[in-house]
């Protein structure tokens, strides 16, 4: 396991030094200037060089970013063009509230979506079946701001249970994460089905059923167990999704992640902070496939480390 564990930092830093310089490509190839968007439109040219040259623009990219490198080996994500102060203090400010929204949505996203996906499989081609299908799809379907103010509308203000937006508690959490939860529902309960009806029909179910198990032993402890495995491997890229921010849901619920600031970055082309944001993201999702990774023979003993 140790070696596996070295050979996969390896190949993240890597993937993370690639995700880096793509990100940084783009971001200089973009039309749109930065100091010409802090500066303002009333702002002199004379302004404008003058920022640019303060804040290392006028540098080819190759040395823009070797100096990005070299500030982030040391722990540098710079500082912020439009607020002055360093990436790390406005990611630290933003990133627990991105974590709990984080957990939330993937605890409801598998309270929703497991059951309804063995459900459906296990009541194949009944109404059952057909209704969790429904339900999944109209799920996957909905946008997400829609789905969060008929929450807001019902829950919030017509039979104010949950409060209208904000951040500070449990009760505040459950409206936005449900909002996650019930898009994501809709995709683990469809891949949960899948799974299911593919274990199933393997051998050794089969012989589980010969054996003369009971049912309830064979759906729970040699199906369900199995057909997880796709359902891990989502949970650790919804981590790094999650992570990235989830834009529209902060939004509309007011909550203050990762996902506000990164757009609002994005309007005043703020590359250090989009950066960092970008950084957040990468490693939560490098994180999360490691994790995935580690759970995968914990369900199923055959697979190794590194198999």
């Amino acid at each position: 396991m140790g070696g596996y564990l070295l050979r996969r930092l390896l190949q993240s830093v890597v993937i993370l030094l690639g995700i880096t310089l793509i990100t940084f490509a783009l971001l200089y190839l973009l039309p749109a200037d930065p100091a010409r968007m802090i500066a303002g439109r009333s702002a002199t040219a004379e302004t404008v060089m003058q920022i640019r040259a303060e804040l290392g623009l006028n540098e080819s990219l190759p040395v823009q970013y070797a100096r990005y490198l070299a500030r982030l080996a040391h722990g540098d994500l710079g500082r912020s063009y439009a607020q002055k102060i360093e990436v790390t203090e406005l990611l630290s400010s933003r990133i627990g509230a991105t974590f709990l929204l984080m957990l939330g949505g993937i605890f409801f996203e598998l309270l929703i979506g497991i059951p309804a996906g063995i459900l459906a499989a296990v009541r194949r081609r009944t109404a059952a079946d057909q209704s969790v299908m429904v339900g999944a799809f109209l799920g996957v379907s909905a946008p997400q701001f829609v789905v969060g103010l008929l929450l807001l509308y019902i829950l919030a203000y017509k039979v104010p249970v949950f409060p209208l937006g904000g951040f500070g508690s449990l009760t505040h959490l459950i409206l936005p994460a449900f909002t996650l939860g019930i898009a994501g529902g809709g995709w683990y309960a469809r891949v949960m089905r899948s799974s299911m009806l593919d274990v199933i029909h393997r051998d050794f179910v089969r012989t589980a059923w010969a054996k003369g198990l009971s049912g309830s032993r064979v759906i729970w402890k040699h199906t369900v167990r199995n057909a997880l495995l796709p359902v891990v491997s989502m949970v650790g890229l919804d981590i790094g999704t999650f992570m990235g921010g989830v834009v529209v849901v902060e939004s509309v619920f007011g909550w203050p992640g990762i996902g506000q600031l990164a757009w609002q970055a994005i309007q005043i082309v703020d590359i250090p902070v989009i950066m960092g944001v970008v950084m957040v993201s990468a490693i939560a999702i490098v994180l999360g496939n490691l994790l995935a990774d580690l759970v995968y023979p914990l369900l199923d003993p055959k697979i190794r480390y590194g198999g």
